[in-house]
């Protein structure tokens, strides 16, 4: 149960900046997202990664990395998008 538990908590968490991602390559607008909190939550997601790596936890590792990567492409996005 508690694997299933892990697995389905992965998923949304991975899952929840989907929605901004979307919007933003959608509306190319950037304009309400903090750089910050995205580098913060890529900070964050990234040492789950390591973390799960060194417990050798699928389920840590797989659903971290997609959120890593998400994140990395909405963090690019601002950049790419940003109004001078």
């Amino acid at each position: 149960m508690e694997t299933i538990i892990g697995i389905l908590a992965g998923v949304f968490t991975s899952v929840s900046m989907l929605p901004q991602l979307i919007k933003v390559l959608k509306e190319k607008d950037v304009e309400n997202l903090s750089p910050y909190m995205i580098a913060i939550l890529v900070t964050g997601v990234s040492l789950w990664v390591i973390y799960g790596m060194i417990l050798q936890e699928w389920p840590i590792i797989l659903s971290n990395a997609f959120s890593v990567l998400v994140n990395i492409t909405l963090l690019t996005c601002y950049f790419f998008f940003k109004k001078t």
